[in-house]
């Protein structure tokens, strides 16, 4: 496993690390078991940066992940948790408020059974009123900084223009780090854009979703995804092409993803401990350099189309 400071954090993180948002998904005891068995998995083979959300399942994953940080000595990994994004019953819900982000704080380090949160981070700020965040959210967090039940502050966003705007408008060393998705894959690499203007502010960059969502499986895209069909069927051809030549679409979308070193370390999510060796794996495995050019060649005018938030 590879290791690459995240921005000035002084935090080493595992350049595939685990999104745990698939543990919200987990509702019966053997799967909960399955779930728990990925996150020892995960640790065990060297990931050490956990990444989760309230949001996620209505807090089921954040308390499915808790059960398995019991087991796991704190100097194993590097925890990550957001604010600001909640949802029950298909309903989303958002409160970006300093007084429900400090008390969601608490209410994750119970549910996470922890009594510190490595990096804590705004949730996807395009639903948030982008002056509140800067005025009010951050400088919540700020505080809980400063008294040390946080070490470092973040924000995070499918649009990377609204997290540079963020960090234009707030002190100096406010952001410690940005989590972007799905703007650094085989069909999008726009994140590549925004590198030099992070690194001068020394802010620390996550990735998030190598598969893009599924887009770049074998399995294809689920119905819910919000892409353009034009994409869809662009990314179908690739991962058909890569079926072809015997490599599955899914290793190099990882492989590419975990490749850049100024991205500090790239999310997937898999409550399947068979599925997070698989990927562990891939990460090991030399990347076909040639394969991703005529991957990329296929996609063609489909490269860097973008869809909205959901």
């Amino acid at each position: 496993m590879v290791y690459n400071e995240l921005g000035k954090t002084g935090m080493r993180v595992s350049n595939l690390g685990f999104g745990a948002s698939s543990l919200g998904g987990v509702f019966h005891d053997i799967r909960e078991a399955e779930g728990i068995k990925a996150v020892h998995t995960a640790v065990d083979n060297g990931i050490n940066f956990i990444d989760v959300s309230p949001y996620y399942g209505h807090y089921k994953a954040e308390t499915v992940l808790g059960k398995a940080l019991k087991e796991i000595p704190r100097d194993k990994y590097y925890l990550s948790t957001k604010v600001g994004r909640y949802g029950k019953d298909g309903v989303n819900t958002w409160d970006y408020s300093a007084e429900r982000v400090t008390a969601s704080v608490y209410e994750s380090m119970e549910r996470l059974n922890i009594d510190y949160i490595d990096l804590i981070n705004v949730h996807d700020v395009e639903f948030a009123d982008l002056n509140q965040v800067v005025n009010e959210t951050l400088p919540a967090l700020v505080k809980l900084r400063e008294k040390g039940d946080v070490g470092h502050v973040g924000i995070t966003d499918l649009q990377p223009e609204n997290l540079k705007w963020v960090i234009e408008h707030v002190p100096a060393g406010t952001v410690e780090s940005v989590l972007s998705f799905c703007h650094y894959s085989l069909n999008d690499e726009m994140l590549l854009d925004y590198l030099d203007f992070f690194e001068a502010n020394n802010v620390g960059v996550v990735n998030a979703s190598p598969f893009s969502m599924g887009l770049l499986s074998q399995r294809g895209a689920p119905d819910w995804h919000p892409a353009p069909e034009p994409l869809k069927a662009a990314c179908k051809r690739a991962a058909d092409y890569c079926t072809e030549k015997g490599y599955p679409i899914e290793k190099l979308a990882v492989q590419y993803s975990t490749s850049n070193p100024r991205i500090a370390t790239t999310l997937f999510s898999s409550a399947n401990p068979a599925n997070v060796l698989k990927n562990i794996g891939y990460v090991n495995d030399p990347m076909d350099a040639q394969l991703v050019e005529e991957v990329q060649k296929i996609i063609g005018d489909q490269m860097r189309v973008r869809w909205a938030n959901t």
